[in-house]
């Protein structure tokens, strides 16, 4: 197995806080693009109640696992903070559905047609016709028209890479601001100064009901993407759905799965090293594969979420070629 160098500035344990602090920042603002976009549109009909439902469902287990797993106290107050947000999500999509938990059903072009066509449409307009019946058509050719040569899905394209930017940013910035602070307060710790650790000085424990609840939440949060992959699959559309909520999601999970791997056993730590402390004979290797099974469940979660949101990705793309 590959032990980390030591000699470079950004180490294994500055990888994990780097990737840590931008999977907050993602999870932080995940759900204020769908909020958003439902808030714009006034409706909430391209979401699932299902996967939302399920989603909290996964938080609050998360709370529970990673209280009882003894994890960082960040952890938790995010874990809290999810479940409020989500909450506030399913909340908004209960409002605009008149709090009624069934989701929309598909509409098909030929109704729509048939609707509009009725006893009291004239069979010919004039140029004075303002009624629906007359218009729309024309309307609709027109948008048809504007959208193979608009630049909308550019304009769309940038304004998603910017933002996704500049949440990353922000969270590499946090850590060298949080990393500076612990620094400056403890000067003579060496690097051995990571805000974003875990309670490695009492070793990694492994806690039964801990885990439970950690395999709980993975099971939740995989099998919640599974409504709304066939919520886009019946309509064939994913309008109404955020791009950029999925790609929060995907960045954030991605981060927080790296942060996990890119982990460092207690005995092998520069201020441990710098004591005369040394890893003995296979400790590496024991301490961190415990440390990846008490973390399984979340990897688990993180990391096959990960890939049902890239389905929900190629949805995007494959409704909206054949939209145009």
């Amino acid at each position: 197995m590959y032990h980390p160098s030591h000699g470079l500035s950004l180490d294994v344990e500055a990888l994990s806080g780097i990737c840590g602090s931008v999977s907050i920042a993602c999870w932080i603002v995940v759900f204020s693009p769908q909020i958003i976009e439902n808030f714009r549109r006034g409706s909430a009909d391209g979401l699932s109640l299902v996967f939302i439902a399920i989603w909290l469902l996964g938080d609050v287990f998360n709370i529970i696992g990673t209280v009882l797993q003894g994890v960082i106290p960040t952890m938790t107050i995010l874990a809290v903070y999810y479940t409020f947000a989500d909450a506030v999500l399913l909340g908004q999509c209960l409002y605009y559905r008149g709090f009624t938990s069934a989701d929309a059903q598909p509409s098909s072009n030929e109704d729509t047609v048939a609707d509009e066509a009725n006893e009291e449409s004239p069979l010919l307009s004039d140029g004075n016709t303002r009624g629906r019946s007359s218009s729309r058509p024309a309307v609709a050719d027109a948008e048809l028209l504007a959208s193979k040569h608009s630049p909308s899905t550019l304009r769309s394209t940038l304004f998603n890479t910017t933002a996704l930017i500049l949440v990353c940013a922000a969270g590499v910035a946090g850590w060298a601001v949080s990393m500076g602070s612990a620094r400056s307060k403890y000067p003579h710790q060496g690097q051995d100064t990571s805000p974003i650790t875990t309670l490695e000085s009492e070793g990694v424990r492994f806690d039964l009901w801990g885990q439970v609840f950690g395999y709980l939440s993975a099971v939740l949060y995989l099998g919640s993407r599974v409504p709304q992959l066939l919520l886009n699959y019946r309509r064939k559309s994913t309008e109404g759905v955020s791009i950029l909520f999925f790609l929060f999601a995907c960045v954030g999970n991605l981060t927080y799965v790296l942060s996990i791997f890119a982990y460092e056993p207690e005995c092998a730590k520069p201020a441990r090293a710098y004591r005369g402390s040394q890893c003995e004979q296979g400790e590496w290797e024991a301490e961190y594969k415990k440390y990846i099974l008490v973390n399984t469940s979340w990897l688990i979660g993180s990391a096959g979420t990960l890939l049902l949101d890239c389905m929900i990705f190629v949805q995007f793309w494959i409704y909206r070629k054949s939209g145009k």
